[in-house]
């Protein structure tokens, strides 16, 4: 069984007033025999060494991202440093990271993994993972990677992303520092049950005509039914403007059905080239089926808040972790605590300890549509994803 606590702080410029508010809020708890402690903060924590203070004052490993926001039962907003502490006597907490990650080589991620495991004859029940926000390593490269050193354990988590418009202070933490290009992971051991949600696009707001990915390049979607996608976009009635340039279009996700019985997934077009390809938020295989749609932030509002409404929360229910696209939090406008506001009007009585983070990126298993049993490990863009255990 799992025993978690939340605390947070806003204090990002006094070192000691934020750990000792972070102290006084942990000091009535009691930690078990293992404990680890999930952490998600502006960069501004690092820089001003909060998060290196803390975590010489734990008594435990603490492993997480940076954040535009993020926010935990109590905590007065969203630009804060939010702490879930996971503590048990019967299930384990590996930390581990891996070595700089330069270019799409799985092997920093496989020697981390296989140095955590090393003398251990049982598959972790879970992978927490905290990825870096690199632009020459995509996000389905990294979680290819875990779930092939791990053999197919669930992986959760987020790619990390801070308030710069170009992400470059988006960082990992792992013990007291952030990184921009290493991955840290938490391997869970024991007896656990997570349970795993994610919320997309609406269905009546996704394009009825669909296509096939006929040629593609990783994340660079070329041609969709032989002809270009441009072509495609087109029929869709999404065109350039006078001077040739897409303006919004990562408003326009892609749903991509993978053809092999797993739930689709969101990948959202950052740009278009010269050549006419879609440079996206992760690889789109070729074969797959795919369906354009437009997010705005009522849908955003309501496919999160219908997803909240399907999670059950059981007595014995230990920790929600739960992540949001940070391009969500951008299409919510002018009121950009909206999604944060339905997780605590949702979660807000149930006493259960929750954090919740924007992320640059989302991992999280998805359910086949032949075998609910049966999970993949899958990234994703644009997406509500929560853990539930």
């Amino acid at each position: 069984m799992i025993t978690s606590f939340v605390a947070f702080t806003e204090e990002i410029d006094d070192v000691e007033a934020a750990v000792a508010e972070i102290s006084e809020q942990l000091s009535k708890k009691s930690l078990h025999k293992n404990s680890i402690g999930l952490i998600s903060c502006l960069a501004d924590f690092l820089e001003s060494g909060v998060v290196a203070a803390l975590a010489q004052s734990l008594p435990f490993e603490i492993v997480g991202q940076t954040s535009i926001a993020c926010a935990a039962p109590g905590s007065p907003g969203q630009q804060q440093l939010c702490l879930l502490v996971l503590t048990s006597d019967d299930v384990e907490f590996v930390a581990a990271h891996t070595d700089p990650i330069t270019e799409e080589d799985p092997t920093p991620i496989a020697q981390s993994y296989a140095a955590a495991t090393a003398g251990r004859s049982q598959k972790p029940s879970l992978i927490i993972s905290y990825a870096p926000l690199l632009l020459n390593v995509g996000g389905d490269f990294l979680v290819k990677s875990i779930n092939a050193a791990s053999g197919g354990v669930p992986i959760f988590g987020s790619l990390a992303v801070d308030a710069t418009m170009d992400y470059h202070d988006s960082q990992v933490i792992f013990s007291g520092a952030g990184s921009r290009n290493q991955m840290a992971c938490v391997l869970v051991y024991g007896n656990v049950q997570p349970r795993f949600y994610l919320a997309t696009i609406s269905h009546e707001k996704v394009f009825k005509e669909r296509g096939v990915v006929t040629a593609s390049k990783g994340n660079q979607l070329q041609m969709i039914n032989g002809a270009p996608v441009t072509e495609f976009l087109k029929n869709q009635g999404i065109t350039p403007n006078e001077q040739g340039d897409y303006e919004g279009i990562n408003s326009f996700p892609y749903l991509v059905d993978y053809n092999d019985g797993t739930d689709p997934v969101i990948r959202v077009m950052f740009a278009i080239t010269p050549e006419g390809y879609a440079v996206c938020g992760g690889d789109i295989p070729v074969g797959a089926k795919l369906s354009i749609g437009y997010f705005d932030a009522e849908d955003i509002l309501k496919t999160t808040s219908e997803k909240l409404g399907e999670i059950t929360l059981e007595h014995d229910t230990s920790f929600i972790l739960a992540f949001s696209c940070i391009g969500r939090y951008f299409t919510l406008g002018y009121e950009p605590k909206a999604e944060t506001e339905k997780l605590r009007d949702a979660w807000g009585d149930s006493n259960v300890p929750y954090t919740f983070t924007y992320s640059g990126g989302e991992i999280c298993p998805t359910h086949s549509q032949d075998d609910p049993e049966a999970l993949a490990n899958r990234f994703h863009n644009s997406t509500f994803i929560a853990c539930v255990l």
